[in-house]
C-alpha cells in the first residue's frame, strides 16, 4: 500500500525530481519530471493538489493486481479472459461491449471487460476502425468513442455529434 504521507514526503524533498512519481510506480512521468525539472516546476504545483487521489488510483491499481495474480484472499483466483497476442477473443470482448452499448465502445469500457491495458483496447478498437469495422465519432460529451453501426440504435445515434 502507498502512503500519503510519504508521497508528499517525497514531493517536498525533490518534486522537481519526479521522486514521488517513481514511488507511485509512474515511472514514464517520473523520467519526464526528473529531465524536464517537473515541468519547469508546473508539474510538481499539480501533484501538490493532486497526489492523495494519484495514490488512491495507485494503490486501486495496485490491489487489482494482487487479486488478478493471488486470488481475492478467499481461495479464488481471479479468471483472465484474454491477453493481449489473443486478437479473436478481444474482437468479442470489443462486439460484446459495443453491442451491450447500443453500438457504442470506449478504450476504459473494453479494457475493463476484457482485463487488458487502455493502451492494447485503444490499438485494437483504432484498428478495427483502419480496416473498416467501426467508425471514430465523438458523442455530445465530447468523448470520442467507436462506433459499431450493426448494433447501433436511433437513440444512441442522437447522442452522436454530425461531422
Amino acid at each position: 500500500m502507498y502512503s500519503t504521507g510519504i508521497a508528499y514526503l517525497l514531493w517536498l524533498v525533490e518534486g522537481a525530481l519526479g521522486l514521488h512519481r517513481f514511488y507511485l510506480g509512474k515511472f514514464g512521468t517520473g523520467i519526464l519530471f526528473l529531465v524536464t525539472g517537473g515541468f519547469a516546476g508546473l508539474g510538481c504545483i499539480y501533484d501538490l493538489f493532486t497526489l492523495p487521489r494519484q495514490v488512491r488510483e495507485a494503490n486501486i491499481e495496485n490491489r487489482y493486481r494482487q487479486v488478478l495474480e493471488f486470488g481475492d484472499g478467499f481461495g479464488q483466483r481471479a479468471p483472465r479472459r484474454i491477453t493481449d497476442s489473443s486478437r479473436e477473443t478481444i474482437e468479442r470482448v470489443i462486439l460484446r461491449t459495443a453491442k451491450k452499448n447500443s453500438g457504442i465502445a470506449t478504450p476504459s469500457e473494453v479494457a475493463l471487460e476484457g482485463n487488458i491495458s487502455l493502451d492494447a483496447a485503444k490499438n485494437h478498437l483504432e484498428k478495427l476502425v483502419s480496416e473498416g469495422f467501426a467508425q471514430m465519432r465523438v458523442n455530445k460529451s465530447g468523448t470520442i468513442v467507436y462506433l459499431f453501426s450493426d448494433f447501433l440504435t436511433p437513440e444512441t445515434e442522437q447522442n452522436l455529434e454530425d461531422f
